[in-house]
């Protein structure tokens, strides 16, 4: 079994402390990782690899950043939809590759800022053309992971106080029915698969006073899988203990068990 996780480090020169004590203690065989807010040229790389993982990334100056660190290399690895739309934002919230036997891609959507913000017609847009690329260079029976920061709740077990919280950029009924568009194409939510029990969050906000304490939080980060990946997943969970260390993120890692060799 190796273990497969997906987490938000909301600055990873901030947080490289965190992450390599989290690989040190879990012996993680792949992380994709989303919001380094960081140049390339400023990717932490020996950290890293001091620890035996190659590293993949893609990011830009204090915003955005997608990464990639596995204990084997990655294949075909690759940045942004490649429909002939790409931004540099675009190619730093999204990396595709091969890695065991398995397709992985790890996204970074956009968060929106508010409903009639611009960035949230970015943000359905972009649920737009992740859909496109799946149906473009995908089948939904290959074996794929769709890891990262979704923004999107997709449920009101996935949020706390949901009555509250229809006209918020990451529950609004548009950005829920984007995800159900994904879903659609042919893909399994891997948590839900195996915990369908409430107050369960990846996102505790630092501005909320005792957030994990209170269980004030938001099931924003994902693990989505075709149904052949899904057979290779033994277990699906939330690593809460990581949001309680010194200098955390407000996300936590999410993490899967998976039985290696899909193809």
């Amino acid at each position: 079994m190796k273990l497969i996780a997906t987490f938000n480090t909301n600055s990873i020169r901030a947080r490289q402390g965190l992450i390599s004590k989290w690989l040190k203690s879990r012996d993680c065989h792949l992380l994709c990782i989303q919001e380094t807010k960081v140049q390339d040229k400023d990717f932490p790389v020996s950290t890293f690899e001091e620890l035996g993982y190659h590293t993949y990334f893609k990011g830009q100056k204090s915003y955005n950043g997608v990464a990639i660190i596995s204990k084997e290399p990655l294949k075909e690895v690759s940045f942004g939809f490649d429909d002939g739309q790409d931004t540099e934002e675009d190619l730093a919230r999204l990396i595709r590759a091969q890695w065991d036997g398995f397709y992985i891609i790890n996204v970074y959507v956009p968060q929106g800022r508010a409903l009639d913000h611009p960035n949230f017609t970015k943000k359905l847009l972009w649920y737009d053309r992740l859909l496109e690329c799946l149906e473009r260079a995908y089948k939904p029976t290959m074996p794929i992971f769709i890891m990262g920061d979704f923004n999107c709740a997709p449920e009101p077990i996935d949020v706390y106080a949901p009555e509250r919280k229809k006209d918020h950029v990451c529950f609004n009924e548009s950005v829920r029915e984007a995800f159900k568009r994904l879903l659609g194409w042919g893909l399994v939510d891997c948590f839900r698969a195996f915990d369908p029990s409430p107050n369960k969050y990846t996102f505790y906000d630092y501005r909320v006073p005792k957030a994990v304490q209170r269980g004030l939080g938001w099931r924003i980060d994902h693990i989505l899988a075709t149904e052949v990946a899904l057979g290779h997943v033994k277990e699906c969970y939330i690593d809460l203990e990581p949001r309680l260390w010194e200098r955390p993120s407000d996300h936590t890692f999410l993490c899967a068990k998976v039985k290696s060799g899909a193809y």
